[in-house]
């Protein structure tokens, strides 16, 4: 009876460690190790698109010029999808030029381009500026033109995507947040620390 004791135990640890071993090499992959960072209102950060690149569409630089995102390749880049006609849009703006005056520089800038009609130009650089963010370059990509809405999957307003030096996206933000947190600029830190 003891012989069939200590053969059932060996069975069942035997059983137990083919479990663990099964599990190890099944187990969930290692995920994004930014999103450690992502708390707080960051917790809504999806980063199911993390390393695609910036989309060949164009906007209207500061300079009127056509320009594509390429020009910020070398830094972290925060592109802030925005319209004069969403209050979720014009809320979060304060905190987006709260997110420029901490940590604009050489590594990071915050890229907002308006959506707003061509013929809303004006109203809408005045807006950026009423709204506490003049320190943001005002940026235009009209839906109308598109590619670069588009082409960077946005489906909704505010999106803000964040983009490593690379070119390649690290996350986005569907919705409103408020940039200017701890949370915020915490993970903002960490993005601009792990592409050094």
């Amino acid at each position: 009876m003891t012989r069939y004791a200590y053969l059932g135990l060996f069975l069942i640890g035997l059983g137990a460690i083919v479990y663990v071993l099964m599990s190890a090499a099944t187990g969930k992959p290692a995920g994004n190790p930014l999103e450690a960072f992502a708390t707080g209102q960051m917790e809504k950060l999806d980063f199911g698109s993390a390393g695609q690149p910036i989309p060949a569409g164009t906007f209207t630089d500061t300079d009127n010029t056509s320009q594509t995102l390429e020009v910020f390749k070398g830094k972290t880049i925060l592109v802030n999808y925005w319209a004069t006609w969403c209050p979720p849009c014009e809320k979060e703006m304060p905190s987006l030029g709260a997110l420029q005056t901490a940590r604009s520089g050489d590594t990071f800038e915050v890229v907002a381009l308006s959506v707003d009609t061509v013929e809303d130009v004006d109203y809408a650089k005045r807006r950026l500026t009423e709204l506490g963010a003049s320190n943001i370059p005002f940026r235009h990509a009209p839906m109308d033109a598109g590619d670069i809405i588009y082409g960077a999957g946005v489906r909704g307003f505010p999106t803000t995507i964040i983009y490593g030096p690379d070119g390649l996206e690290i996350a986005r933000l569907a919705g409103e947040a408020d940039w200017a947190s701890a949370e915020a600029v915490q993970f903002i830190d960490a993005a601009i620390k792990a592409a050094r």
